[in-house]
């Protein structure tokens, strides 16, 4: 069950970080679909507008990419902090002498 969860971390992480680092690269991404009429009002609006042609497109604004690569190396280092194969502290068992 453990190799599962950090398995699961592991994986996890290195997505966030590597959407992170991708969103370095952009500047802006122009969806094919056209734009709703309507603003959509939230945390959508944050990356989100409309061109001049009402296609839709997402502009990462430049503190996103930080805060995912931060989250995803967090996440990334959590998996060798879990204690079991392969990192972090080993249960410490009691010997009886």
């Amino acid at each position: 069950m453990l190799a599962m969860i950090r398995s699961l971390f592991l994986s996890v992480g290195l997505i966030v970080g590597l959407l992170g680092v991708s969103c370095l690269a952009i500047e802006r991404v122009v969806l094919k679909t056209p734009a709703d009429r309507r603003a959509i009002p939230g945390l959508r609006n944050l990356v989100t507008g409309v061109s001049n042609d009402r296609k839709q497109m997402i502009e990462p604004p430049d503190w996103l990419a930080y805060a995912l690569m931060s989250v995803g190396s967090v996440m990334t280092l959590y998996t060798v902090a879990l204690p079991g194969k392969g990192g972090g502290k080993k249960s410490a068992k009691k010997k009886d002498d």
